[in-house]
């Protein structure tokens, strides 16, 4: 558990371009944001499900592709220096009596926040897991959907399954901690970055790791602890291989998760808002992007942007309550372009 406390202006729930972009809009406000997402690294759906298929609806980008995207909008933040706390989930929000509110996240991280973004595209993404009998009762001892802290692996023996961008971005960096790594795919072409892959087959080729094509069929253990694995191969054979630990790696879906639990207003799995402030039923809660719903709402990544820059007037209202907020623009306000770092 962390149990980390981390007092903030603004936590934004969700790492996908919206909330980058809200960054960007809080920043030039001067609230300083913190950014909560269960993935491994910033983007959301975007950099996660197609990094490399191209978007023709953002203004003054004619083709950009999902990764392009994410990097631009995290040097775009850059100068307002968000802190991002990946890899865990906001599973309580709670308002506080001082108006204020307390989230906590699953590993125990704790924020004390003047407002909240929800910006969680269609809600929390979750791991799918594999269709294995038993496989929940090793979960969080040998099974592991993410990895969290690579010495958390140190000296283990490691079955790797899947052949994404995780999967072998894994077998890399946990193979030199590890006794022992076996990657299994079922097919013999894989979907992550060709460097990835030549150096995961150089590792192979090195007998440095065991690589099969095939599929893991069952587990065996006791007590929430695995001892080994069965593995049948593309030609139909199968063989026990000892083991102590499973990384699935088989792609993510999406669910609305704890925001369901959270006391606000919602809508078919949707958060309503207002069109003015994009403020949800509780005052200082507001939601972006496809997490949110009003008339005409249509989902799209530059919807999102528009509602970033009108729910930051009102973020600054409650961060700021005595402070008045003078309208500015980039191009023309030397103060803004002083925070860019262009003056």
């Amino acid at each position: 558990m962390d149990g980390r406390e981390i007092t903030a202006d603004a936590v934004i729930i969700g790492a996908g371009p919206v909330g980058l972009f809200c960054v960007f809009e809080l920043g030039l406000l001067d609230i300083k944001a913190h950014l909560i997402d269960i993935l491994d690294k910033p983007g959301g759906q975007c950099a996660e499900l197609y990094p490399e298929k191209p978007i023709y609806d953002i203004p003054g980008l004619p083709v950009v592709t999902g990764q392009e995207l994410t990097d631009r909008l995290l040097e775009q933040a850059k100068p307002f220096a968000p802190e991002f706390h990946l890899q865990q989930r906001v599973e309580t929000l709670a308002p506080q009596d001082d108006g204020s509110f307390l989230l906590v996240t699953d590993i125990g991280t704790r924020f004390h926040a003047k407002i909240v973004i929800i910006a969680a595209g269609g809600g929390s993404f979750t791991p799918k897991r594999p269709p294995l009998a038993g496989i929940e009762a090793y979960e969080a001892t040998s099974v592991f959907y993410a990895v969290r802290r690579i010495e958390d692996f140190r000296g283990r023996n490691i079955v790797v399954a899947g052949g994404g961008d995780s999967a072998l971005d894994w077998v890399l960096n946990l193979q030199p901690v590890a006794n022992s790594i076996k990657l299994v795919h079922r097919r013999e072409k894989f979907r992550a970055a060709p460097d990835s892959v030549n150096k995961v087959m150089a590792l192979a080729d090195a007998g440095k790791i065991n690589f099969t094509l095939g599929q893991v069929m069952e587990l065996h253990g006791s007590g929430g602890i695995l001892e080994a694995a069965t593995i049948r191969d593309n030609d139909g054979v199968s063989s026990r291989h000892e083991c102590d630990t499973l990384l699935p790696f088989f792609g993510l879906t999406m669910k609305l998760g704890p925001v369901a639990d959270w006391g606000l207003n919602l809508h078919e799995d949707l958060i309503p808002v207002d069109t003015e402030k994009f403020q949800t039923s509780q005052p200082g809660i507001f939601a972006v992007g496809d997490i949110n719903t009003y008339p005409g709402k249509l989902k799209l990544i530059l919807s999102g942007f528009h509602e970033a820059a009108l729910m930051a007037q009102e973020a600054h209202r409650i961060v700021y309550p005595d402070k008045k907020l003078t309208f500015q623009y980039t191009t023309s306000s030397s103060s803004l372009q002083k925070k860019l770092g262009v003056k």
